[in-house]
Formats: C-alpha cells, sequence, structure tokens
C-alpha cells in the first residue's frame, strides 16, 4: 500500500507561506508555516500531524491486537502528544507521549497494560520514529 499527502511552500522560513495536502481530501491545502508551528497562531504544523496519524495508528493497531484476544472496545479516546526539541544540528522530534482512555468490557488490568504496550511498539508510526515513545492507558470502568 502507498499514499501521499503534500506540501507547498512560498517565501522565507519566517515570512513564508505553505499547505498541506493528503491524497483523500481529509486535508485540502491546509495552511500553516512559522507562526502555526513555533508561535501557536492558526493553522496546522508537521508535529500536530504526526501526532494525529501516531494517534490513529496506536488506536487501530490496539483495536487489532483486542481483536486477537477475543476483545472488543466499547470506546478508545488517544492523544499523541509530540515533542519537538531544538538539538545541535537543528530540531528534532525527541519524544511522543501517548494518552490513551479506553473502555473495553472484558479486559483486566494486566491483559489491558500488555496489550497496549505491544500496540504503541508495534504500530507502523511508533516504528517510524526514533523519538522516545511513552504510554499512560487508563481503562475505564
Amino acid at each position: 500500500m502507498k499514499t501521499n499527502g503534500s506540501a507547498i511552500w512560498s517565501g522565507g522560513i519566517k515570512d513564508g507561506k505553505g499547505a498541506i495536502s493528503t491524497r483523500s481530501g481529509a486535508l485540502q491545502e491546509y495552511p500553516y508555516g512559522f507562526a502555526s508551528r513555533f508561535e501557536g497562531k492558526p493553522g496546522t504544523n508537521p508535529e500536530e500531524l504526526i501526532g494525529a496519524a501516531h494517534a490513529g495508528c496506536f488506536t487501530m493497531a490496539l483495536s487489532l491486537i483486542l481483536g486477537e484476544a477475543g476483545l472488543t472496545a466499547e470506546k478508545m479516546e488517544t492523544t499523541a502528544e509530540v515533542t519537538l526539541d531544538k538539538v545541535d544540528d537543528g530540531f528534532a522530534i525527541t519524544a511522543v507521549h501517548l494518552i490513551l482512555k479506553a473502555k473495553i468490557p472484558g479486559a483486566s488490568q494486566a491483559q489491558f497494560e500488555e496489550l497496549t504496550g505491544k500496540a504503541k511498539a508495534g504500530c507502523p508510526v511508533s516504528k517510524l520514529l526514533k523519538a522516545n515513545i511513552t504510554l499512560d492507558a487508563t481503562l475505564q470502568p
């Protein structure tokens, strides 16, 4: 399977403007730039998109792993907090912290911890990133 995303950019780093698009059309020339990346202004940024991709990938991987264990989630909500730090040679994504709240009927706490750990390690986005990936997973009654 192959898919794609694309970006266009015009101008310098601080005064320039860009737009990001996805093959699916989920994003169509959605604006991004220095201000949305580093100053909290409207628009998106690559780290936010990686966070969404990682949260989606992890949650979908966990759904597969739960199914293999004979479990089905009633609801799972995942947030991926992506850390971008200045390093010696520029910037790097140094960490991703996954925060999961899940309602999974029939799952024990021990089983939940084992299966979420497998999903964290095994999802394709986790495998792509060199960052330190951590997880807080809460099994709700």
